[in-house]
């Protein structure tokens, strides 16, 4: 008796437990927001890939565009998955890719995920040099601008020589401050260059030495 009452135990807690794990959706939900003008990221294309467990393939769930609040919602079949991957674009915004892994997501609650993105704009660093001789050297490197992209000009110093006239394109961050500190060497020529970068737009930072 005590055995068939064990059994009858164990084969209840095997299906209470087949059934919360394999039962159920993810609700995947939040707010995007445009960080430059402080509103909801209105018109972002949104997509939620999944990635099984033990695999590099990306499989295509579901998108959507979203309105002027930048909210999104995902529902999505409660599955053995590694993790899920949601991508935002927008044309003239810096991408998003947020991954949420299974172990993070729950059942009985809605999963809020707030994400946020910049609008693009851009720096020309105008550089002439209008006495040159081939020993010149100039030297830059960036203080304030944004660094954390493939676009992204570099953080490192930069160094020109001789015959300088040029035009360096940077990307950043819609209405932030893009600056550099800048040496003319053997010389007294060093200072401090700043500019606010308008979105979607190009602003120069000229210097001639």
């Amino acid at each position: 008796m005590e055995r068939l009452k064990i059994i009858v135990l164990f084969s209840l807690a095997l299906f209470l437990f087949g059934c919360n794990k394999g039962a159920g959706e993810f609700s995947i939900t939040g707010t995007i927001s445009d960080e430059t003008f402080g509103t909801g990221l209105d018109q972002a294309f949104v997509k939620i890939y999944k990635v099984p467990v033990a695999s590099n393939t990306e499989v295509f769930v579901a998108s959507q565009t979203i309105g002027t609040d930048g909210k999104y919602h995902f529902t999505v079949p409660r599955e053995r998955m590694e993790k899920y991957i949601i991508r935002v674009t927008k044309n003239l915004y810096f991408p998003i890719e947020k991954t949420i892994y299974f172990s993070e997501l729950k059942l009985k609650t809605d999963n809020v995920f707030p994400l946020s993105t910049w609008a693009k704009s851009w720096v020309e660093l105008k550089f002439i040099n209008n006495n040159p001789l081939p020993q010149d050297h100039f030297q830059y490197i960036k203080q304030d601008g944004y660094g954390s992209c493939p676009e992204c000009c570099p953080i490192s110093a930069q160094d020109l020589y001789g015959a300088v006239d040029t035009s360096i394109y940077c990307i950043n961050k819609g209405n932030t401050i893009y600056s550099l500190l800048y040496w003319v060497f053997n010389t007294s020529n060093q200072g401090y260059l700043e500019a606010n970068t308008t979105a979607f737009d190009t602003t120069q930072i000229y210097l001639s030495y």
